[in-house]
């Protein structure tokens, strides 16, 4: 799978970053970063959580071909 953020959408609230900082991390420079587009298996539920969570919708996850 592979994560994908609309950065035009995304407000940089931390709300993912909560969830999963594994994959997700918002900066000093208050942007946020995703640290693995291609994160592990082991991390769908929680991403998936992150996506329902996220307040602007920016987060979208992407099956793999």
């Amino acid at each position: 799978m592979k994560v994908v953020v609309d950065f035009d959408v995304c407000a940089s609230n931390a709300v993912c970053m909560g969830i999963v900082p594994e994959v997700f991390e918002v900066r000093d420079d208050g942007f946020l970063y995703v640290l693995d587009e291609h994160p592990p298996e082991a991390l769908r539920d929680r991403l998936r959580e992150a996506v329902r969570s996220c307040p602007t919708g920016a987060i979208t996850l992407v099956e793999d071909d």
